[in-house]
């Protein structure tokens, strides 16, 4: 069996479950001297589901020492309520294991197959899904902070059972994946079986369709990123003016790969149509919104913004700081100063009470800041959230990071320094 090589020359790491699929990969991986330069472990997502888990495990860990293949536990916890269903649940909870143990730079090699790809291209077609979705799986894309390679994705499942039986490889046979009670399981054991007796060649053609999903998916992707680069007038804002013109079709598409460009959870669908029947038709004093899980689309001044929800400062919330580590907010944003050690003095941070007045740079007189906020198109959501920097004598010295008094505006240039106040990544 032939693998492709990894198109990133960089340290991989195999999720390994001891199965027969990533028992073929681990064993072809293995023999590549190529890979073991660069770096290859792997690590097995100990879900705790199945009375023999720590036995899995164990062997895990044993066929990784007999091909001399650093090996890694994480155990994980697999909430039983968390609305997703079980399998759903236990996929989330393995790839954030992944996501935290794949280090920068790194690969994730996963051994999903050629079946794997006709199952999940079914799966999609019968939710409905266009193009984008019936891509199914991608050989190679982005993942958290390194990729993700599945070099298997060409091969069928007879034959990684062919090459495992022709090395003499062990590995594990869960019993859950004999009950089709799981979506996948039924269509494995049920559904495809079937086609086979109809259409021998029924997997390769259904994960051959997902190769074209996919090539399609790209030549749109190009297209809506086009689109994208027109209408946006910053990274969280679109011109409505521009959006307009645009097909509803291409719109849609182009709201979809804004909100992925920006790794924010998928605008669901009901996100699209109400963007289209509310926000973008809307008053322009109507501040409209959209919100799903912590986001929100919302329409002001002629541009669609997006933002995370975040909590609002409490009113009574206060703190001193002087500036030499970040200061984390109860908002869960921070507060940064960047190029100096720390200010001459601690400062007050604190919440907006109303009423505050700024002096600003070049100017003789202060300026009420409610006034100063709307004059520097500082949105609704932002004026909310902002944390103000007082000096002891109840000076105010600034509003966030934008907006900053004289004093402070001076003692930043003398020392080479700014503040930042952003989001949590």
């Amino acid at each position: 069996m032939h693998l492709p090589a990894c198109p990133h020359p960089a340290p991989v790491l195999i999720g390994f479950s001891g199965g027969l699929d990533s028992t073929v990969l681990l064993h072809l991986l293995a023999q590549q001297a190529s890979l073991r330069v660069h770096g290859l472990r792997a690590l097995h997502v100990h879900h705790g589901l199945h009375p023999d888990a720590n036995h899995w495990a164990a062997h895990c860990e044993q066929l990784c020492a007999a091909l001399r293949i650093p090996f890694q536990i994480i155990r994980v916890t697999v909430p039983a309520n968390s609305g997703l269903g079980l399998e759903a649940a236990a996929r989330e909870a393995r790839h954030a294991a992944f996501t935290h143990a794949l280090q920068d730079g790194e690969v994730l090699a996963l051994a999903h197959h050629q079946d794997d790809q006709a199952e999940t291209f079914l799966l999609r077609a019968l939710r409905g899904a266009g193009c984008d979705g019936l891509a199914a799986m991608r050989p190679w894309r982005r993942y958290a902070q390194g990729w993700l390679w599945r070099p298997l994705l060409q091969h069928p499942r007879a034959a990684l059972r062919a090459y495992a039986n022709a090395h003499g490889l062990p590995w594990i046979e869960d019993p859950s994946n004999a009950s089709s009670d799981f979506d996948r399981n039924f269509l494995r054991n049920i559904v495809l079986p079937h086609f086979a007796e109809r259409w021998p060649q029924a997997t390769r053609g259904l994960a051959r369709s997902a190769t074209l999903c996919a090539e399609a998916s790209d030549l749109l992707l190009q297209e809506d990123t086009a689109a994208l680069a027109h209408v946006q007038r910053a990274p969280d804002a679109l011109e409505i003016a521009a959006l307009q013109p645009l097909s509803p079709t291409r719109r849609s598409r182009v709201l979809r790969a804004w909100i992925n460009a920006l790794a924010l959870p998928p605008l669901p669908q009901q996100g699209v149509q109400q963007i289209e029947r509310a926000l973008l038709h809307a008053e322009e004093d109507a501040q409209a919104r959209f919100r799903w899980q912590d986001v929100c689309v919302q329409r002001w001044r002629g541009l669609l913004y997006v933002y995370r929800l975040t909590p609002v400062l409490p009113e009574d919330w206060a703190c001193t700081w002087d500036g030499a580590q970040p200061l984390l907010l109860p908002s869960g944003t921070t507060l940064s100063l960047h190029g100096a050690a720390r200010f001459d003095a601690a400062l007050r941070v604190h919440a907006r009470q109303g009423g505050e007045r700024i002096l600003l740079p070049k100017r003789a007189h202060s300026h009420s800041l409610k006034h100063v906020l709307q004059t520097c198109a500082i949105p609704p959501w932002q004026r909310e959230r902002l944390p103000l920097l007082s000096a002891a004598d109840g000076t105010l010295l600034a509003a966030g990071d934008q907006i900053l008094s004289a004093t402070l505006t001076t003692w930043l240039k003398n020392h080479g320094a700014h503040l930042s106040w952003q989001s949590l990544p």
